[in-house]
């Protein structure tokens, strides 16, 4: 089902709007595809429409507030194996083309403050970063409907594109001002930029991408947050807010437990994707913090790969209690793995519907509901 600005919000809010929402995150992994072919999928179970799943309409506002360096990616060597490029930020990097969709830097342009002060310049403010064409457009989208996303750059996550998460980690004892200086830059362009758009078209949901944990815990520590991280939130969240967003959206894989409460400090509001095989129980989770903070994913993927048995005790123990009622965006906790029989995910699909109390499928849609 189509949901919204307005439904997704509240419900994001703990708003119970007569319906639990079900969707789908990022699609299939790499290699998926060719085996649901292999299993009788129709065209449309390999393009997840046939699922019947929920998503909002969504305008990702023309406020760029990303890095603009004016450099062209390039491929360098390409084989079936992998893919070897150029990127935007002048970094060699390498694809695996069997099992990866996002390629690995090989080398970073920043490694000392004298680097930094030569690219700073791809994050100062200017003109071109507002597509005023474009968001009047996403004005006439959003009063039809549409939610309105401003994506801004990850506090830990550009520092890392930049300089290689070892450095990075490294930098925050022996060049913290480099760090401090890199999240100044980027927040006051942030500011700059949301107040052009909000002249034009109000921001709904603030979304930020960081990936900065892994199975183990996450790379940065509260102290980390607190220092360096929470200075650039507040100032972005408080903008964003102050032009009529009501949802700031973290991206975060891995164990992020350690430093909820410092992202909660920070004004995050929503947490995905809540990956169970390292720690996050969603469950748990939500008994601890109430309505504070709202979650999308938290499905265990790899159990999909299981028996019918397994997915429906999963299914029960998640779909229920106090994460129902609002402030949950039900779905697996990323992208569906290889190796999970078509028929496991048309059983998921079904069970799930039941245990929300959705009608069996019957409209064909799907949009991903990562952001």
């Amino acid at each position: 089902m189509i949901w919204d600005r307005e439904r997704y919000i509240a419900h994001c809010n703990f708003e119970f709007t007569g319906r639990e929402m079900f969707c789908e995150l990022f699609g299939l992994l790499i290699g998926l595809e060719e085996e649901w072919q292999r299993q009788g999928a129709s065209a449309k179970e390999i393009a997840l429409t046939a699922f019947d799943w929920d998503y909002v309409l969504k305008a990702p506002l023309a406020g760029n507030c990303e890095a603009i360096t004016g450099l062209t990616p390039r491929v360098l060597e390409e084989t079936p194996e992998f893919t070897v490029s150029v990127d935007e930020m002048g970094r060699k990097t390498k694809l695996c083309r069997q099992s990866a969709t996002i390629p690995l830097p090989m080398e970073y342009p920043v490694k000392t403050m004298d680097d930094w002060l030569k690219v700073k310049h791809w994050y100062e403010f200017s003109e071109e970063r507002i597509d005023r064409e474009a968001l009047l457009h996403q004005k006439e989208l959003r009063d039809k409907g549409y939610l309105t996303i401003q994506w801004v750059p990850g506090g830990f996550d550009e520092p890392r594109q930049l300089m290689g998460e070892e450095e990075l980690c490294i930098a925050c004892y022996e060049e913290p001002e480099l760090i401090a200086d890199m999240l100044e830059t980027i927040g006051n362009t942030c500011v700059k930029v949301m107040e052009r758009v909000a002249e034009i078209v109000p921001i709904d949901c603030l979304s930020i991408h960081e990936d900065m944990a892994g199975k183990s815990g996450p790379l940065f520590g509260p102290a980390q947050i607190e220092a360096f991280l929470q200075p650039y939130y507040q100032k972005i969240w408080n903008c964003a807010r102050a032009h009529g967003a009501k949802i700031f959206s973290q991206d975060s894989d891995g164990n992020m437990n350690p430093v909820i409460d410092a992202i909660l400090a920070c004004g995050v509001t929503c947490l995905y994707p809540c990956e169970p095989a390292a720690g996050m129980d969603m469950m748990e989770l939500r008994k601890k913090y109430g309505a504070r903070l709202a979650f999308k994913g938290g499905i265990d993927k790899f159990v999909l790969r299981g028996d019918f048995q397994a997915i429906r005790a999963e299914l029960e123990y998640k779909m229920s209690g106090p994460l129902m009622g609002g402030g949950t965006v039900f779905a697996i906790d990323h992208r569906i793995p290889n190796g999970v029989p078509l028929a496991n995910y048309r059983y998921y699909v079904e069970t799930g519907r039941r245990l929300l109390g959705l009608p069996p499928a019957r409209e064909e849609g799907w949009a991903r509901m990562a952001f």
